[in-house]
Parts: structure tokens; C-alpha cells; sequence
């Protein structure tokens, strides 16, 4: 029996939606390449609409409002698909207090937020204001592309840092940041340097991000046919994962410090809106992001040369077109590779006077073509050469292989060993590290991000202990023979100094082991009517052998009707309470705090056992709310 295909362009639009609900978006856009006919109905706005619903970022409430920053709901569909990876809790070994950072939808865009390491608050964690700060964004511009800001602050000041999102694989596990380096094939047609200038611009718009720092303005003619004789570029790209872990951090340092743009006051307001149910701060938010992305879109636009919105790509000139000789005067690169990647304490210093969405012009090249300054830069790198050559790329050979260079981020899926649910994560990546969060269901009840304190009753301080340490620990089920365990891990400690640490299982219970111990505190006294659903036996945390290697002792997880889980130490009594959170949620509730340094923000790897989110200049104080 054979189906007329001309059933389904009989179909309704909105019947033809729900159709189009069971099909993937690679089937939607096969099916419009089928005819004319079906290319019409599997390109409307509302069979996309309900492709975008299905990826399930955003509710569809959200979509409607998402898609007044795009050019239709198709490219919010890709949009949609390329980010959803990101979403989710990444973390990193340093500092040992933790280092969690969530990201969650903005508008038209991902946010990282950092929640710093605190106490609790005197309204408790549903209804008390979180502290974090931000880490970065991805941002949908207006055909759907992806654009790339890393945020930080110095000097006092706050600064965005634009780049571009090099890939994003479906079921990465490793956040890394990195420098990219492109070859630009001009293909020798221009004669003048100001018309290969143009040439890589109008290249480099093709890429989902401007912010890239011009290596060398043009190829001689005389170097292209070189290089034609020779067969293609007698330079190979050089990946930035084979440079020495020094080269890596200054040079992703001096990037930062050159594409960095202050963020204006419009553009500091909010990265995503208020809770719904505040309606009045809720539009007024939606107002401000509306207006802070449209600033950020043209900053990175007139970075590279790139036009967005439809009515001004038509036979618009781009002012950095127009300004590449000032640009090129304007920059000032007289000083050695040395003086720039030889600061202290990773502060960049770079004398430029004039700057558009973070493209240089002059650069490295011209720098490492001066013989003397390149053997003087290198003596800093290299005490150790003859091991390292063998070992490592060198840092000329990277800036050599490239015309341009700039900030990128990279999601990629990478085998890391783990132990009790935590990763072992290499030490010398700028990377974030995703953890893999189990979704509650009928057999795994639990599974999901709690947050708690020590002390009973849960939730508020009391008034003997006002300012106790907040925990957030992330349960995880892992079966082992016969035992179903439950452990609980750690990934956020408010304490002043680091107690335990970070990734360490707080308590494991095993789910098929009820327990007969009895709960320790008394409701009445503690007004706070105790029914307990269920108890389970198992270990909790305690002193081991140094500070890296804890041990265990016995007790008891109680399970409460009203969804608190209380794990009680046997011989000392003392109880961990935890209650389940909705980090997106206590986000939107919460009060954000002024970042670290770039690259610091994105990955702390120095080791530390303090808080040093809250130890910087600039991060001690709260920054007042956009509302």
C-alpha cells in the first residue's frame, strides 16, 4: 500500500506541527529538500517552533520571546542544539573549598555563573539570596551563529572578553579554554596591504566569532608563490594542546589583556531575567537583556567586519573596513615578545591606543621576525630546551603557523578516569569538567544536587551557630554486587578554610541496608515535627591519614516525608541535613558579586584551601543589583 505524499501538504499547520513533533530537526530539513511543495511547509515558523520546544532548553513560553533576537525560529532551533551540551554543573579540583560553575539559559544565550563558597543566610537557602558571579557566555546572534564572551574584572573595572566557540560535541565532558590559531588563504590576489586587510575581514566574518587578533596582515607575492611551488603553506597549524603549560597561560594572558573590551553601563545589567513570578522586575529585566545583547552583538560586529541585523547588511560598509590604516597606526607593537609575555602576576601591560572588537593588527609576526628579539623572548620559555622541543611545540612555531589568533572555547568529550563519582582532572588544563547529573526517577528517588549545613534543625542558622557553612553535595547512585550504594559528593563547601576535600563523598548508604538506629534529636524541643520515611546504614566522612585521604565512620541516612535527608555520625551524633535545590531558581533569587581575573575566573588552577573567590581586590564587595 503506497502513501500519496500529497496528504501531508493537505494537512493543517498546526496539525502538521504536532505531526512534526516525532520527526528530528535533520528529518524537518530532509523533508524540505524533497520539493518545492513540502519545502514550504517543513520551513514554517511553527514546525520549527515545536523543534525548538523538543530540545527542551527553554519552556515554550520563553521561546516566543527568545525569538524576537532572531531571524526565525529555525535558527533559534540551531541555536538551541548547539548550546543545550553546555548546560549543566561543571566543576574543577581547585580550590578545595570547590569550584562550581552552573550554566543556565540567559537570553538568546547560555550563562556560567561561579557560586561562591558561603554561609548561610539568615532567610535560609530556599529564600535567602546566593552569591556567584560570572564566568562567561554564549551568546545566539541574529541567524542563529554563536558568539563567545569570557568575563572577568581588573583594575576595579569589569571587562568582556569576545572569542569564538571553536565546537561544542554533543556529549562533551571537558570545557576547554584555549587560543585558536587560523591560516587565512588570500589566495594572492591583492596587491596592497590595505586590500588583503579587507579580504581577511570579509574571511573572518564567516566564523561564528570576530574577536581575533590579526597575526600579519598580508602575504607578499613573492611568499605566495613560494608557497605555491612548494606545494601548499610550508607551515603546519600547530595545536595549542601541544605548547608547554607556561606558553599556554601567558599566551591565552596577553590574548585576554588585548581583546578585552570594558563592558558599558547598559551592557551591565542582567544575564538572565528575574523569576516569573516577580512580574514587574521580570519585564523591566527583559528589557535590559534585550538592549545589553544588542550591545554585545555590535561590539563583537564591528570587531570583525561582521553585519547581523538585516537592514544594515545591505550594502553597508564595515567601519573597520574603512579604518584599517588608523588601526594599523594605531596599535603599537614596538615592544619584544618578552616585554609582553613576561609580566608578573598575569597582568598585561599592552600600549594600544585604538581597538575594535579585539582585532590587532600588526602582531605577533611582526614581533617574531626580529632574530634577536625572538632568541631573547624564547630564554624566558625554554631554560630546558633540549627536553622540551622534544616534548613540546614551540611558542614561535604557533604564532608562526597562524595569520590570527584569538580566544576560543571548546567542548569536547575526552576518557577521564573517575573515583565515587568524581573525575580525575588533569591539572594543568584551562578547563572546566562536567559532572554527570543522574535524573531522579522510580528506582534512583534521590538522585540530583541536595544543599544543606551541618546542625539540626535544617535550613536556617541557629542562634548558637549563626554563621554555619553552606554544602552542596551531589547524590549519585553506584551498584556494587549486591549493594544499590547512594553517595554523596562533594562540590561546594562554605567554609572559611577547607574542611574536607573537594570531590569527596561526604557519606555512602546503602539503599538496600535499612538501618535500626533511632534519630537522635527531639521534635518537640526542636518545634520541628520529625516523621521519619525511611533509614538506610552507611558511612559517613571523618579524619583519615592527612588531609588528602580521609577516612570513614558509621552511621545513619534519615529520610524525612517532607523530602529532608539528615545523615547522622553514630558515635558523635552530628548531622549533615540536606534538601534538594533548584540551582536555576536560587540563580534568579541571587545576588551576583564582581568576577576574578579572565583566565583565573574561567579555571583557578593554583591550589588553594581558602576562599578565593571572595580574596581578591575588586571581589570582597557585593556589586549593586541591575533592578
Amino acid at each position: 500500500m503506497s502513501c500519496d505524499p500529497s496528504l501531508l501538504l493537505c494537512l493543517p499547520d498546526d496539525l502538521f506541527g504536532i505531526v512534526s513533533r516525532f520527526l528530528l530537526p535533520r528529518d524537518v530539513c530532509n523533508l524540505s529538500i524533497c520539493c518545492k511543495s513540502l519545502h514550504a511547509v517543513a520551513s514554517s515558523e511553527k514546525v520549527w517552533l515545536t523543534q525548538c520546544d523538543k530540545v527542551g532548553v527553554v519552556p515554550l513560553v520563553d521561546l516566543v520571546l527568545w525569538r524576537e533576537g532572531v531571524s526565525s525560529y529555525k535558527a533559534l532551533c540551531c541555536f538551541l542544539l548547539r548550546v543545550k551540551p553546555l548546560l549543566g554543573i561543571w566543576v574543577h579540583q581547585n580550590p578545595e573549598l570547590g569550584n562550581l560553575v552552573y550554566v543556565m539559559p540567559g537570553f538568546v544565550s547560555v550563562v556560567g555563573c561561579r557560586i561562591i563558597p558561603q554561609e548561610l543566610g539568615h532567610l535560609g537557602i530556599q529564600d535567602g539570596p546566593i552569591q556567584w558571579s560570572s564566568v562567561f557566555e554564549v551568546i545566539g546572534d541574529f541567524n542563529g551563529s554563536t558568539i563567545f564572551f569570557l568575563h572577568g574584572r581588573e583594575e576595579e573595572t569589569d571587562y568582556v572578553h569576545p572569542g569564538s566557540v571553536k565546537y561544542i560535541e554533543e556529549s562533551c565532558n571537558v570545557l576547554l579554554l584555549e587560543i585558536e590559531a587560523r591560516e587565512q588563504d588570500y589566495g594572492g590576489s591583492s596587491s596592497s596591504s590595505r586590500n588583503c586587510s579587507s579580504a581577511m575581514l570579509q574571511t573572518g566574518s564567516l566564523h561564528d566569532s570576530g574577536a581575533m587578533i590579526s597575526g600579519k596582515a598580508c602575504r607578499s607575492s613573492s611568499e605566495i608563490s613560494r608557497l605555491q611551488r612548494e606545494g601548499g603553506n610550508a607551515e603546519a597549524t600547530v595545536p595549542f594542546s601541544k605548547l608547554c603549560f607556561s606558553d599556554r597561560r601567558k599566551l591565552l594572558e596577553v590574548t585576554g589583556g588585548l581583546v578585552r573590551q570594558e563592558v558599558p553601563g547598559m551592557a551591565a545589567g542582567p544575564l538572565f531575567p528575574a523569576v516569573r513570578d516577580d512580574c514587574d522586575n521580570f519585564q523591566k529585566d527583559l528589557v535590559l537583556l534585550k538592549e545589553r545583547r544588542a550591545i554585545l552583538c555590535q561590539m563583537c560586529n564591528h570587531g570583525s567586519g561582521r553585519i547581523d541585523n538585516e537592514e544594515s547588511s545591505q550594502g553597508a560598509e564595515s567601519p573597520l573596513q574603512l579604518e584599517q590604516d588608523d588601526i594599523r597606526k594605531s596599535c603599537n607593537w614596538s615592544k619584544d615578545l618578552s616585554d609582553l609575555l613576561n609580566k608578573e602576576n598575569g597582568r598585561i601591560q599592552c600600549t594600544k591606543k585604538k581597538s575594535l572588537g579585539g582585532y590587532f593588527w600588526g602582531g605577533f609576526k611582526q614581533i617574531l621576525r626580529k632574530s634577536n628579539s625572538v632568541n631573547e623572548s624564547y630564554a624566558i620559555f625554554d631554560k630546558f630546551t633540549s627536553r622540551r622541543e622534544m616534548k613540546h611545540a614551540r611558542l614561535e612555531d604557533f604564532l608562526r603557523s597562524s595569520n590570527e589568533i584569538g580566544l576560543t572555547l571548546k567542548a569536547s568529550t575526552v576518557k577521564l578516569s573517575s573515583y565515587r563519582a568524581w573525575p580525575n582532572m588533569p591539572d594543568s588544563w584551562f578547563a572546566l569538567f562536567k559532572m554527570p547529573l543522574q535524573v531522579p526517577s522510580a528506582d534512583q528517588i534521590f538522585a540530583g544536587l541536595w544543599g544543606g549545613t551541618f546542625g539540626w534543625p535544617p535550613g536556617k542558622p541557629s542562634q548558637d551557630k549563626p554563621g554555619k557553612a553552606l554544602f552542596f553535595v551531589l547524590l549519585s547512585y553506584e551498584e556494587s554486587q549486591e549493594q544499590k550504594l547512594l553517595i554523596a559528593t562533594k562540590i561546594l563547601e562554605g567554609s572559611h578554610y577547607v574542611l574536607h576535600p573537594n570531590g569527596s563523598a561526604m557519606f555512602i548508604v546503602d539503599i538496600n541496608d535499612p538501618s535500626s538506629d533511632s534519630f537522635p534529636f527531639d521534635s518537640n524541643r526542636d518545634t520541628l515535627s520529625v516523621e521519619i520515611k525511611h533509614a538506610f546504614t552507611g558511612e559517613g566522612i571523618s579524619n583519615g591519614y592527612g588531609f588528602r585521604y580521609p577516612g570513614s565512620k558509621p552511621g545513619s541516612l534519615f529520610v524525612f516525608e517532607n523530602g529532608i535527608l539528615a545523615f547522622v555520625w553514630k558515635d558523635t551524633k552530628v548531622v549533615l541535613t540536606l534538601q534538594r535545590l533548584d540551582l536555576q531558581q536560587l540563580l534568579k533569587k541571587g545576588e551576583r558579586v564582581p568576577s576574578l581575573p579572565p583566565i583565573s575566573n574561567f579555571s583557578y588552577l593554583t591550589k588553594s584551601y581558602s576562599n578565593v573567590f571572595t580574596g581578591f581586590p575588586s571581589s570582597s564587595t557585593s556589586s549593586p543589583s541591575p533592578r
